[in-house]
C-alpha cells in the first residue's frame, strides 16, 4: 500500500462513507442511494459485473473499503449514462463509478493489470504528448501493452480493421514520426500543468 493510502486511513478510520463524500468525484451522492437496483438493470454490461453500482453504494455505507478499493467493478463503467437517466434519484452514478476508479488509482489499491486501466493510462499519454491521439501509436501500444508475441498475433487478429483505417484516411503510418497535435501545444500543457497543480494541492491536506 502507498504511504498516502497509510494517511487517508488514519484520517477516515472507520468512515469509509466520509473518505468517500470527500475525495470521490459526486462521492456525496452515494448516501442518497436507495438500493432500488434500476441502475444494474439498465447497464448493458449487468451481469458481468463484480458489484453493481447500488451494490457498490451498500458495501460503501457499510465501511467495506478494502473490498471497494479493490474491487474491478468501477472499471466496468462504459459510460453509457444509462443509469443516470434512469435513477429515480437521479444520481450522477457513472461520474461516481469513474471517481471512485480514479481515487483506487491514486492509492494504489486499483487491481493489478487491469485491462481498462492500463488502456486509460496509455490513451492518456497519448494524447497529452501533443493534444491529439496518435491513432497509430495508441493501436501499438495497445495491442503490445501484454508482451510481443501477444502484440504480433493481435496485430495480425486485428489487420483487416487496420487496412479498413488505412484505406478510409483515420490511419496514416506516418504518424509514427510523430503525427498532428493541437496548434498551441505550450497553452497546451500549461493547461495541464494547471490541473496536475490543483490535484497535487487536493493532497496538501494529508500532509503530503
Amino acid at each position: 500500500m502507498s504511504e498516502l493510502n497509510n494517511r487517508v486511513v488514519e484520517k477516515y478510520r472507520n468512515n469509509f462513507l466520509k473518505e468517500v463524500e470527500a475525495n470521490v468525484e459526486e462521492g456525496d451522492w452515494v448516501k442518497m442511494c436507495m438500493q432500488c437496483g434500476v441502475c444494474a438493470g439498465s447497464c448493458p454490461l449487468g451481469d458481468a459485473w463484480e458489484h453493481t453500482p447500488q451494490k457498490l453504494f451498500m458495501m460503501i455505507r457499510a465501511g467495506k473499503r478494502d473490498e471497494v478499493l479493490s474491487s474491478d467493478a468501477m472499471w466496468m463503467c462504459t459510460s453509457c449514462y444509462n443509469c443516470i437517466v434512469r435513477c429515480p434519484r437521479e444520481l450522477p452514478i457513472t461520474h461516481i463509478m469513474h471517481g471512485l476508479a480514479h481515487y483506487a488509482a491514486r492509492l494504489g489499491l486499483s487491481p493489478k493489470n487491469q485491462p481498462t486501466q492500463k488502456f486509460a493510462q496509455l490513451f492518456w499519454d497519448n494524447l497529452t504528448k501533443t493534444g491529439r491521439v496518435n491513432e497509430l501509436k495508441l493501436g501499438l501500444n495497445l495491442y503490445f501493452m501484454n508482451g510481443f508475441s501477444e502484440g504480433v498475433k493481435k496485430s495480425l487478429e486485428m489487420r483487416s480493421i487496420g487496412q479498413g483505417m488505412f484505406f478510409a484516411k483515420r490511419l496514416n503510418p506516418m504518424e509514427i514520426l510523430g503525427g498532428h497535435g493541437v496548434k498551441d501545444q505550450a497553452g497546451f500543457h500549461a493547461m495541464l500543468d494547471k490541473a496536475r497543480e490543483i490535484e497535487d494541492a487536493k493532497l496538501d491536506k494529508f500532509g503530503k
